[in-house]
This record gives C-alpha cells, sequence and structure tokens, in this order.
C-alpha cells in the first residue's frame, strides 16, 4: 500500500468563505467611495464659489457699482450680477447661505453683495458632502474671500 500523501488545495467551502467575504468589502467601497463627492470635487466647488464672490468684488469696484453674487440653494448655482450665465455646483454637494437678512430672498435664494469701495454684506457659504465641509467666507469689512476647512 501507497501512504496517503496529504491533500493539498482548498475545499470548496473555504473558497466561497472567501468570495463572499471578498464581495462583501468591495460593496462596502464602492457604496462610500462611489456614490459620495471626491475630496477633489468638493474643492473645485468651493473655488468656484470663491471665484464668483471675486468676480462680483471686482465688479463692484471696477463699475464703482454695488454687485452682488446670486446662490440658488435649489438649482445648486451661483451668478455674479452682470455675468452671462450662472455656474453650477454639483448636485451631489449640500450648500448653506449665511447673509444680511437685507440680502435673502427666500430662504432657498440669497446673495453676498460687494459694495464701490471692496467692502461687503459679508457672509458664508458652507458646502459640504457627507462630514466634510468647506466654509467660503466674505469679510464685511475689506470683502475679503477665503475657504476654510470646516468643523
Amino acid at each position: 500500500m501507497h501512504p496517503r500523501r496529504a491533500a493539498r488545495g482548498f475545499t470548496l467551502l473555504e473558497v466561497l468563505m472567501v468570495l463572499v467575504i471578498a464581495a462583501a468589502g468591495f460593496a462596502l467601497v464602492v457604496r462610500f467611495t462611489g456614490a459620495g463627492v471626491s475630496g477633489a470635487e468638493l474643492k473645485s466647488a468651493a473655488r468656484t464659489v470663491a471665484a464668483g464672490l471675486r468676480d462680483a468684488r471686482g465688479t463692484a469696484i471696477a463699475t464703482q457699482e454695488s454687485a452682488a453674487m446670486l446662490v440658488d440653494l435649489d438649482k445648486r448655482t451661483i451668478e455674479v450680477t452682470g455675468a452671462a450665465k450662472p455656474r453650477a455646483l454639483s448636485e451631489r454637494l449640500e450648500l448653506k447661505l449665511y447673509t444680511a437678512q437685507s440680502e435673502v430672498r427666500d430662504e432657498r435664494h440669497g446673495a453676498i453683495r460687494f459694495y464701490p469701495d471692496g467692502s461687503s454684506t459679508g457672509g458664508r457659504v458652507t458646502l459640504s458632502a457627507g462630514e466634510r465641509k468647506l466654509l467660503v467666507d466674505v469679510d464685511w469689512l475689506t470683502g475679503r474671500v477665503s475657504i476654510k476647512e470646516g468643523g
């Protein structure tokens, strides 16, 4: 008789368990990364908002008349007064606008206004995607626009 050699390889049950665990891991990765907004997309949107605010400030200074950046929270667009067309932001972002009461049109529309001397009504546009937030702030006295990480 020949002595039995130890079997090499994996059983069907072992292979199936590995496949189930791998599929579950893949599903979690896709769920948390595929459907969300990337950090680059969030930063790009914040830069777009900041550029719109700087455009409005520059327009106010150049024309010596007040100019505003209008924010539509429903359509997720921003528009500088006198600009050709609104700029669209990602539908997957959550937007919030904090501005002077005089610039609130209704609960879903408002503006941040700049004056000929460069000052503004001040305000903040908050862009968020899940737990990540970026704040685009406007200093009311200087009209300076800055982007900060949110908490």
